[in-house]
């Protein structure tokens, strides 16, 4: 005997259980691709809004911070990368160039600050410069994403698209 809730396949429109039909993992998939540039737009915001509030605490003393004297090596230059750097990448402007720049900066930081006091991040407090470190480097391999500035003026986008076809990779964002 069947249950009354559940529909038929004809009703459906396709076979359980088949690629593509409701509820399975294909179209799952294929949801979760169509939001991929949106996501991935959120995480560039949400990350350059952080590396941005962590330069203007180190440079105004805003936010809770105190502020590094100015031209003072490396925390001044450092805390100048961080809010212009965290600024560009928030807007989607340059993401690829902005996010290059603040990884290697945070790479700097974890080596030369953190990393002399002991190996792990978690023993030498760099948990937050290793993390910018490799958010930043995944923005520069996937770009800025869905809803960034880029996109109006038309820079970058036309170069990834033309590259993706090709290389004959599906073109989504």
């Amino acid at each position: 005997m069947t249950d009354p809730n559940t529909p038929s396949t004809a009703e459906a429109g396709t076979t359980p259980g088949t690629p593509g039909a409701p509820g399975s993992p294909a179209s799952l998939t294929a949801r979760l691709n169509q939001a991929q540039p949106y996501a991935l737009g959120l995480f560039r915001i949400v990350v350059g809004l952080l590396f941005a509030c962590h330069g203007a605490s180190s440079l105004f003393g805003v936010l809770g911070g105190s502020a590094v004297p100015a031209g003072t090596w490396p925390g001044w230059y450092a805390a100048a990368i961080q809010l212009g750097a965290g600024i560009l990448v928030l807007a989607g402007l340059g993401t690829r160039s902005a996010a290059f720049l603040a990884s290697g900066s945070m790479a700097y930081a974890y080596f030369k600050v953190h990393q002399p006091e002991s190996l792990l991040p978690i023993q030498n407090g760099g948990e937050s410069a290793a993390m910018f470190c490799w958010a930043f480097a995944l923005l520069v391999f996937t770009g800025p994403g869905a809803l960034a500035l880029d996109r109006l003026f038309g820079a970058g986008e036309t170069t990834t698209v033309k590259a993706r076809k090709d290389r004959g990779a599906p073109v989504t964002a």
